[in-house]
């Protein structure tokens, strides 16, 4: 929704402040201008990236939109499904959290909280990070180096359609002038035309110039930066649950595997530490 909000501020300010100095916006209708630019930077995009890049991309969008389902809310949910997994895993032993993990959809536990079950990447990278431990296929000290290795490799995916979303932005301006050149072609065949002719094809290419700007800087480029918040919110969740798990696996108790992974959490989401001790106790109390 802010994203919204920040595209309405930039086309208010730039219309506002051209209509302040007496233009009018029926200056900026040219069709052609808009096919040029955004055609070239379209079929630019498409030669750029795979295809799985360009959905990936196209993902993040729509997430930066919505704004990223990382709140505190989630987390708190996610902190509480962790403890009460851990507490089963203590008390029943490891193979009591096997029908949880083999099938998260169908657990008791996870349904209670439906910020993390629909997270679907979230779950499966819980699910996957304790299935090696139930299986007893590593030892718990190795569980980290599993882990690690993971998030690395979703941290430089979700850095590609970043990559390609800002080299696009930082294309724009040259598509601009490509289009102001094409406008600048026509404009030499009608010099011989009537003042006004001339001067309504000069003003269309100069749009072309304004747009590859305006569209660079005012919308491609922060929607690119916003995406790499974005992503660092979705890693540091995958952080939260990788310390959680490790810390357990080590045999730190459910209430201590929790805290670990509630030091690890950024400001903004973090709950203070009487404030977990509260939740965990209405859990236990249940």
């Amino acid at each position: 929704m802010l994203i919204i909000v920040g595209a309405i501020i930039v086309l208010g300010s730039v219309l506002g402040g051209f209509g302040m100095a007496g233009g009018k916006p029926i200056a900026f209708v040219h069709p052609s201008e808009y096919v040029v630019i955004c055609g070239a930077a379209l079929g630019a995009l498409i030669i750029m990236a795979p295809k799985k890049v360009l959905m990936d991309m196209i993902k993040m969008t729509i997430m930066c939109l919505k704004g990223a389902p990382f709140g505190k809310t989630a987390y708190e949910e996610l902190l509480k499904a962790l403890y009460e997994l851990f507490l089963l895993g203590r008390r029943n032993g490891m193979i009591a959290l096997e029908e949880h993990v083999m099938n998260p959809d169908q657990s008791t536990i996870f349904a209670k909280y439906p910020t993390f079950i629909n997270n679907h990447h979230a779950v499966e990278f819980l699910c996957s990070g304790l299935r090696p431990i139930i299986d007893g296929k590593i030892k718990p000290d190795q569980l980290k180096m599993l882990l690690d290795t993971e998030i690395r490799t979703v941290e430089e995916e979700s850095h590609s359609p970043i990559d390609v979303l800002t080299k696009t932005a930082d294309a724009m301006p040259g598509f601009g002038i490509v289009a102001a050149v094409l406008g600048i072609i026509l404009t030499m065949a009608a010099i011989s035309g009537p003042p006004e002719e001339i001067g309504h094809k000069v003003a269309a290419a100069l749009v072309g110039t304004f747009l590859g700007i305006l569209i660079s800087y005012g919308f491609l480029n922060p929607l690119a930066v916003n995406m790499h918040f974005v992503a660092q919110a979705e890693h540091a969740y995958n952080r939260c649950i990788a310390n959680s798990v490790v810390g357990f696996a080590n045999g730190m108790a459910p209430v201590m595997a929790v805290e670990v992974a509630r030091r690890g959490l950024p400001s903004e989401v973090k709950p203070s530490a009487d404030d977990l001790e509260a939740m965990l106790k209405a859990l236990n109390t249940k």
